[in-house]
């Protein structure tokens, strides 16, 4: 006789067991603080989102990569995201407005309303902080590498860093220009990797912002990358100074990488745009500004 075919689920709470802040404490916690979903250990291998109804809610417990993971699954679908977040820099989850204390974290999901937000794409691949182009990508992928003390690649991705050259580039569609740049950053959070301040624009916001100084040169990456560490989040001087766009594409020579977020996605040519509407958080009627 045939398997019967398994029933899908239309609440999950996804749990990081990995994540920093991670307890048997603050599992039990949200175990019941969501005693209607079904709770699942994350796993980045196995596909979550064959176990869904096409509406179903899924909150997710854990780390900055855990949810941003589970974000970009859940882009472009009818799915509404939760987040409880439990990492170290938390840079999605505080462009939100969303607490970092577990017990307010927890009362912000369920009491919060279904929010579509912005994210982007830079040449189709989905990014919740940030695209960037040459040095400033290679910077924040040293970042994670580092975080997660992947230390077979370091020595790789600091090449990457400290082998950056300047480059010229064009940028055409809502804004016009060319000139010579080591690094190009374009957000859609207010800070991005390991805590870095780049710009003033949120998820909220209709539009993405390129950063006119981040990455201008190597000391601005490491004062960056620096004070990013140190915890800091207050905005630098000229921080607000962004150009705002929902299309552009960036041509330049020779070619350098592409990242979005902390992954190398290819090389330029790199269209970037604004989704609006491409995911659906649970959110507080009036988020505080990240």
């Amino acid at each position: 006789m045939a398997s019967q075919r398994k029933q899908l689920l239309s609440r999950v709470l996804l749990v990081s067991s990995k994540a920093g802040s991670m307890t048997p404490e603050i599992e039990q916690k949200l175990r019941d603080a969501f005693p209607d979903h079904r709770v699942i250990a994350f796993n980045p291998r196995r596909d979550f989102r064959k176990l869904l109804t096409p509406r179903a809610r899924v909150v997710v417990a854990g780390g900055d990569g855990t949810i941003e993971f589970v974000a970009r699954a859940l882009a472009d679908s009818d799915h509404t995201l939760g987040i409880v977040s439990l990492g170290t820099f938390n840079n999605f989850a505080r462009s939100l407005g969303l607490p970092e204390d577990v017990d307010d974290a927890i009362r912000a999901v369920r009491s919060g309303h279904p929010r579509p937000i912005k994210i982007g794409r830079v040449n189709g691949k989905a990014f919740l902080e940030a695209a960037a182009i040459g040095m400033f990508g290679a910077a924040i992928e040293l970042g994670e590498a580092a975080k997660e003390r992947v230390f077979g690649r370091l020595g790789r991705k600091l090449s990457a860093v400290t082998g950056a050259k300047p480059f010229h580039y064009e940028l055409t569609g809502d804004i016009q220009g060319h000139g010579r740049a080591l690094s190009l950053v374009f957000a859609n959070t207010p800070s991005i990797g390991a805590g870095l301040a780049v710009s003033g624009v949120t998820p909220i916001d209709p539009f993405l912002e390129l950063s006119v100084h981040a990455g201008r040169s190597r000391t601005d990456i490491l004062t960056r990358l620096v004070t990013g560490r140190l915890g800091r989040r207050e905005p630098e001087p000229g921080l607000d100074m962004g150009l705002r766009f929902t299309r552009l594409t960036v041509e330049t020579r020779p070619r350098v990488p592409v990242y979005a977020d902390s992954k190398r996605v290819g090389s330029t040519p790199a269209a970037i745009t604004a989704e609006v509407g491409g995911l659906k958080v649970l959110l507080p009627r009036k988020p505080r500004r990240a």
